[in-house]
């Protein structure tokens, strides 16, 4: 009940400031309102341009719906009725989801509760253009998670009742550049669902209990500046803080410990020490990238931490973020018919170079090649892609000299085979998907089975589970086999 209480205190916190930044457009029109199609913030001499050849300020404009399926971002924010809405709503221009979704265990587990996933979840979004070339942009979760029944905020661990998504400044103050302050979600790469040169936070606690894929992505604190040119173009993203990805440690997952040498999960939850000294543990990424008549390439460069956990503290049993540097290609282009895909990555772990120390993990070589292809010669809105995934171990003799005795040795060479298969059914309104991995290195599997329903312009329902098995128990994916779960989600979009 707490936790409720906290949460409406929350919203409507969170409303005064809304209405507080949106003062100004609902209070300040003190003229009616002109006919539908006309600006009624700009006033000039010349009559307004068509729809499509106005300026940026234009966006807002009334155009055409699109068809059921081909934009369904646009779909899911709009209303039903645009003339029915009081027009202090359309000045608030505020956007989200209100959202349930529960989960069991598919396997009983020790260590942890039954259910895997049980909480509701309401997105709050606004974004306003507080004057010209600068917008402002605040996207926040408010949430009440009955697995861990933990209310209190942490916004680098994504817990309690409250999680901030975005709280950014963006600017344009010039032609060529664009600059974006503060939390923000950052991406980049080529992968599905395979990460090589994309340095940003993940979620892998949301990813594998059965939230949304978005929230796979977790914000980072961040400055990044985009500079656009004849040749390329530059993204720069300053992190002046480290944001490590938001990892397992047994609180609601298990794991394997290799320590322990077997799953633990409440029993055993992991204590990290995290770098969080401002400007000093700080991450710099880098991408510069090319379109050439279709196909884009780009160069990747990182300079900060390994994102989750890669090293040991032995005098405090805390797991550790050695430093890291990454460097990378990648290539991504039209190729057969479909869509296919090249990246490469070294990974320089910079504390432990020569691979003689066995609690740092060595350096690496990833790879990834993957393809994308319709097939309307079997089915109409069918989708299926592949990917194939090296990890490359450097130094691999040292580690085998240097490993403690009982622990469990690491391959080599690690194998990871992807597939994904989309089927849309029913006008676009139903959504059939798998998407598998498959390590034939270390012989286990993870699957994401799912299918949506969207009833209208507004409510979605959601079915899906994520499936874990192999034959050994320490190895990545089989880790988490007691895991294994199914889950259920009802949303309501706005």
């Amino acid at each position: 009940m707490t936790g409720l209480k906290r949460l409406l205190r929350f919203a409507a916190c969170f409303l005064w400031v809304v209405l507080t930044i949106n003062i100004p457009a609902v209070v300040g029109q003190d003229e009616p309102a002109l006919p539908s199609g006309l600006d009624s913030k700009e006033k000039t001499d010349e009559p307004d341009l068509p729809i499509g050849l106005g300026t940026e300020d234009e966006e807002s404009a009334e155009e055409p719906a699109l068809p059921l399926g081909l934009d369904d971002s646009k779909i899911a924010k709009a209303p039903a009725d645009e003339g029915s809405r009081p027009h202090v709503w359309d000045s608030l221009n505020l956007t989200g989801f209100w959202e349930i979704r529960g989960g069991l265990r598919a396997r009983p587990d020790d260590h942890q509760r039954d259910a895997s996933i049980g909480e509701t979840r309401l997105q709050l979004g606004i974004e306003r253009e507080l004057w010209k070339r600068t917008t402002f942009k605040l996207t926040t979760d408010l949430l009440y998670d009955q697995v861990l029944e933990r209310h209190r905020v942490n916004l680098e661990r994504g817990r309690g009742f409250l999680d901030l998504r975005e709280a950014s400044l963006s600017m344009s103050p010039c032609d060529f550049m664009d600059i974006k302050v503060g939390r923000q979600v950052l991406t980049w790469g080529t992968g599905d669902l395979l990460f090589l040169n994309d340095m940003f936070p993940k979620d892998w606690q949301s990813f594998f209990i059965g939230r949304d894929v978005e929230y796979l992505k977790a914000p980072s604190d961040a400055v990044k500046i985009s500079l656009f040119g004849e040749l390329v173009n530059w993204d720069i993203v300053f992190t002046p803080r480290f944001d490590p990805d938001r990892f397992i440690t047994g609180e609601r997952l298990s794991y394997y410990n290799s320590l322990l040498g077997r799953r633990a999960g409440m029993d055993a939850v992991q204590h990290a020490h995290i770098p969080n000294q401002w400007f000093r543990d700080h991450e710099w990424a880098t991408r510069i990238s090319r379109n050439i008549k279709g196909v884009e390439l780009a160069a990747y460069g990182y300079w900060g931490y390994w994102k989750s956990p890669a090293g040991m503290d032995l005098l405090s049993m805390s797991a550790t973020f050695p430093r890291l540097s990454v460097y990378g290609g990648s290539i991504r282009g039209p190729f057969g018919g479909g869509i296919a895909n090249l990246e490469a990555a070294y990974y320089d772990s910079r504390e432990d170079r020569n691979g003689n120390d066995s609690f740092i993990d060595n350096s690496q070589v990833r790879f990834l090649v993957g393809y994308e292809r319709q097939l309307p010669e079997i089915a109409t809105d069918l989708t299926v892609a592949a990917q194939y995934y090296l990890e490359w171990m450097m130094d691999y003799d040292n580690y085998r000299h240097t490993i403690i005795p009982l622990m469990p040795l690491k391959d080599e060479l690690r194998h990871v085979v992807t597939f994904r298969v989309t089927k849309l059914l029913m006008n676009q309104n139903l959504k059939l998907s798998m998407f598998t991995y498959y390590s034939p290195s270390d012989a286990d599997v993870y699957m994401r089975p799912n299918v949506q329903y969207k009833f209208d312009d507004h409510w979605t329902g959601e079915l899906g589970g994520n499936v874990f098995f192999g034959t050994k128990e320490h190895t990545f994916f089989n880790q988490f086999a007691r895991n294994s779960n199914v889950y259920v989600a009802l949303r309501y979009s706005f």
